[in-house]
């Protein structure tokens, strides 16, 4: 394809994000490449390391929009008196989103960083906004717990839905059972929100 008009460097970095992120929509993680890239852009490979560090920084730059996206889904889910059925509610949002961005969502797990290259703090300052969704509500639930109490709880109440989101979302849930998704994560809540209250703070 030939280079297509001069863009603003804003622009250029929409169409990269853009086309990238259609791609992985199209092809998975597996179809990504700064040649691909480029060839649906119209610019030379070279030009993507112009606007991004590196392939793990356009990566990373579709992954933190995506949570961005997320957390608007999981803010709209409407407040509830009763934390339980707020955590249910959040859950099944949560179920949602990840079916209507499959290849986009599973990306986030997929994705592994250049040996020795961390998580930047933005990105990881995304993750805990979106679990501090869960931990306000696990505080209501549980008053009185330690704040290192409610983080765990959240994160593992987080990673059973996440476990149940990634089989479904990739269609392996039927090797494990022929339930739908939506009633197993309430089940997986329901339960572990009734030990967790039994508990002692």
């Amino acid at each position: 394809m030939g280079r297509r008009s001069i863009h603003t460097a804003e622009e250029l970095r929409e169409l990269i994000l853009t086309s990238t992120t259609e791609l992985i929509e199209d092809e998975g993680l597996a179809g990504l490449s700064a040649r691909e890239i480029a060839r649906r852009i119209g610019y030379s490979p070279g030009t993507l390391y112009n606007v991004f560090e590196n392939i793990d920084d356009l990566v990373l730059t579709i992954e933190g929009r995506l949570l961005d996206q997320l957390a608007l889904s999981l803010h709209a889910v409407p407040e509830d008196e009763c934390p339980h059925q707020r955590l249910k509610n959040i859950a099944k949002a949560y179920l949602r989103f990840t079916h209507d961005n499959p290849r986009l969502w599973n990306l986030l797990f997929e994705h592994h960083m250049q040996t020795g290259a961390e998580i930047p703090p933005w990105y990881q300052e995304k993750l805990e906004n979106l679990l501090a969704e869960v931990e306000r509500e696990l505080t209501r639930l549980i008053p009185g717990a330690s704040d290192a109490r409610v983080k765990r709880a959240a994160r593992v109440l987080w990673a059973g839905v996440h476990g149940i989101t990634s089989l479904s979302t990739t269609d392996k849930l039927a090797t494990v059972t022929t339930d739908d998704a939506a009633p197993l994560v309430e089940d997986l809540i329901d339960h572990y929100l009734g030990g967790l209250t039994n508990k002692k703070s």
